[in-house]
């Protein structure tokens, strides 16, 4: 298994119940934005700062060097895996309102 994958299924089950809770609200507001968008931002910061936190951890000693471009590839194959469960993870913080 690659090393992100790895860290994706650390950071799942390491908080499980928080990323469970999150997936129930993420799957609402995909049906309707409007009525679950405050508490898809709400519990959606706890979840991205946890991304945040394994996403460190996981190119933290790649940052400098010739080894920055492979941190980034790296760091957005992680994302890539968030996004394959939590499709409207960019979504967080983001406020939406009615347009005519």
């Amino acid at each position: 298994m690659t090393k992100y994958k790895q860290y994706f299924k650390e950071m799942l089950s390491g908080n499980q119940a928080i990323f469970d809770d999150f997936k129930k609200i993420h799957d609402q507001f995909a049906l309707d934005r409007m009525k679950y968008q405050n508490e898809f931002n709400r519990q959606g910061e706890a979840v991205v700062e946890i991304i945040h936190d394994w996403e460190k951890r996981l190119c933290a000693r790649m940052e400098g060097g010739k080894n920055g471009v492979y941190s980034t590839n790296l760091s957005e194959k992680f994302k890539d895996e968030i996004k394959k469960v939590y499709p409207k993870i960019d979504l967080v913080g983001v406020k939406l309102s009615f347009a005519a």
